[in-house]
């Protein structure tokens, strides 16, 4: 079997799926955001998360005011490697890049590959 795509996620074991509760919060932060980062925020709020995953420069900026911990996409593929989960960043970088739709800037990209000592 394959690496599970989003159709699987409602049958995943390990991933909780949780319904926001806080409706009004959520319309406040769509004045900022659009509704998935919204509701992302407000979830992880409700949660007490201890970190979210966020990639939108917007939504990070909101996160911080908030004081809600972030990490984003990169910095997941960064630690995936140090814990030896990831052989090599390259290839995921170029990967999201050119078929994902992944937008990184040159300097970002040669950082995240000296972060991940390639």
């Amino acid at each position: 079997m394959g690496q599970p795509g989003a159709e699987d996620v409602p049958s995943l074991p390990w991933i909780i799926r949780h319904q926001v509760t806080q409706h009004p919060l959520v319309k406040v932060l769509r004045l900022e955001l659009d509704a998935g980062e919204a509701e992302a925020l407000a979830c992880a709020l409700e949660l007490k998360a201890d970190l979210i995953l966020l990639d939108e420069r917007r939504a990070r900026d909101v996160a911080q005011r908030l004081g809600l911990r972030f990490v984003g996409l990169l910095g997941v593929l960064i630690e995936a490697q140090r814990q030896n989960r990831l052989h090599r960043i390259r290839p995921v970088l170029d990967d999201l890049r050119q078929n994902a739709g992944f937008w990184i800037t040159d300097a970002l990209y040669q950082r995240v590959l000296a972060a991940a000592g390639e």
